[in-house]
């Protein structure tokens, strides 16, 4: 439940000095936790400068918005339909419903920890540095290597945009990565990336402003598709509605879940908006409403101007409905410029999101501090942002993702399933502690979530779980060999302290 009282000023970044308890025995450095008032005091500091306050909550839904409605719609549509028949429209709310188990948490522990490490400073509250450092690393494939994946995407759109409006396309060698029909160098996925730097190393009130006009623009793509789409729905197609039974309409429902999410993209801005513990539940619980409704509606609409048969056969997805129901190109074109808009606030907001998860964890000691360098002029982290931006676009370049790309659906659920955790342990921890919000009836939804991902998580390909599992393995290597010596609170004051 959301607190309307007074609104709180945002925390004091003053810095102070918050005893950190240790725990004994010969774990006792991989569960040591960082306290809640240590995490807020800390908020916004980096190396030589400070992130500056400049988000209110429409900026923060709109960062969560960008972050979510994008391929999910343009392209998982196509892949979903063939599962469920017209009874997709019902695996968008299935799939939204299991989201908003771990959106409910997000959106308490967001009001209760407003920092921008996401559920890697939530863990750290809650149930020590291992677990944490896991939570980083998973956060680090969950958005380093989907920013890469969604930038290949972009450069598919906008080869269909070109085509359609000046009948050219990029050259295959310049289009794709190597190994991926004849390309070489996929030159759009790399562009994209870089646009998102440079809209970023302009400050977060800067990008927060692009982002909307982004977020616009792709929301009005998908409405005018609605709007031109309805003229040509037959009743029909409607029916049989579930022709491949409930079983086909979970399946379903675990595909489009992960359309979802980008949702956590706006606690991963705790420590620039203005105030952090009533703006950032709000701003999480509205942008799941908004898009799990846009959704449906154009899944209602998609599925009732085509037959859902015809949906497996076709790559183009919306803008061939469009093209098949107006019989004018135009349509098609108007609806890749809002493809390519939204992928390319994807790109933007995910990137956004590492980067201050990947501040958090410098600032903590367990990755280099150049992460955390903050310039005083712009008061963002810009050797952060080009550093995460290079590997990105690099990695979209030159890097056929596969398999790897997929592993990013699990490294998201173990994430999701952490912080439905981290509510419970939160809640018998500290029950005093202000919240800007309350998960209704806990423990009984965070457990909820937490089993959602975990069944989610048991439904993926083998090769996905060797990936994770590889990915899992150099963290950890990594984590003993550096960031476990080097982490602040290896040297802090050893006094005990209730937690």
């Amino acid at each position: 439940m959301v607190d309307h009282g007074t609104a709180a000023a945002p925390p004091d970044t003053t810095p102070q000095h918050h005893p950190v308890p240790r725990p004994t025995g010969p774990l006792a450095s991989l569960t040591r936790r960082k306290p809640v008032e240590r995490l807020v005091a800390e908020s916004g500091q980096g190396e030589g400068g400070q992130l500056r306050r400049t988000l209110g909550m429409w900026q923060l839904t709109m960062i969560s918005i960008g972050a979510t409605l994008g391929t999910g719609i343009f392209v998982v549509l196509g892949e979903a339909v063939p599962k469920a028949g017209p009874a997709v429209v019902i695996s968008f709310v299935v799939a939204g419903l299991t989201a908003l188990f771990s959106a409910l948490s997000y959106a308490e522990l967001a009001g209760s920890i407003p920092v921008s490490g996401s559920s890697y400073s939530y863990a750290y509250a809650t149930m020590g540095e291992l677990v944490a450092w896991v939570c980083g690393w998973c956060l680090m494939l969950e958005y380093g290597v989907s920013v890469a994946a969604v930038a290949v995407g972009w450069g598919e759109y906008l080869n269909e945009l070109l085509d359609g409006t000046i009948g050219a396309t990029i050259p295959a060698a310049l289009a794709g990565p190597p190994g991926s029909g004849g390309g070489v160098f996929n030159l759009p996925a790399l562009l994209v990336v870089l646009i998102a730097m440079a809209l970023l190393l302009g400050g977060a009130r800067e990008s927060a402003r692009a982002n909307t006009v982004m977020v616009v623009v792709k929301t009005a793509a998908l409405l005018l598709f609605c709007a031109v789409a309805f003229t040509g729905i037959k009743a029909g197609n409607y029916t049989p509605f579930m022709p491949l039974g409930m079983a086909g309409v979970s399946a379903a429902g675990a595909t489009l879940f992960f359309s979802y999410i980008g949702f956590d993209a706006a606690s991963t801005a705790g420590e620039e908006a203005k105030n952090p513990q009533r703006d950032m539940p709000r701003a999480i619980m509205l942008s799941l409403g908004i898009v799990t409704a846009l959704y449906c509606l154009v899944a209602v609409v998609a599925v009732g101007a085509s037959p859902w048969k015809d949906f497996a056969d076709s790559e183009a997805g919306l803008s061939a409905i469009l093209q098949d129901v107006t019989g004018q190109n135009i349509w098609a074109v108007l609806l890749a410029v809002g493809a390519v808009v939204a992928i390319a606030s994807v790109v933007l907001t995910v990137l956004y999101g590492q980067t201050r998860i990947l501040f958090t964890m410098s600032r903590d000691g367990l990755v280099p501090k150049v992460f955390s360098k903050v310039d005083p002029r712009t008061g963002s982290p810009r050797a952060n942002t080009v550093i995460v931006s290079a590997f990105c676009g690099l990695l979209a370049a030159f890097v056929p993702l596969g398999e790897l790309a997929d592993a990013t659906s699990i490294g998201t659920l173990f994430a999701f399933g952490l912080v439905n955790i981290a509510v419970i342990v939160l809640r018998r921890s500290r029950p005093d502690m202000k919240r800007g919000f309350r998960v209704p009836f806990s423990p009984v939804t965070p457990l909820i979530g937490f089993g959602l991902c975990v069944w989610m998580t048991a439904s993926l390909e083998p090769v996905t779980w060797v990936a994770f599992l590889g990915w899992m393995a150099v963290g950890l290597v990594i984590y003993f060999t550096y960031s476990r010596r080097r982490s602040t609170l290896a040297s802090a004051d050893p006094a005990p302290t209730q937690q």
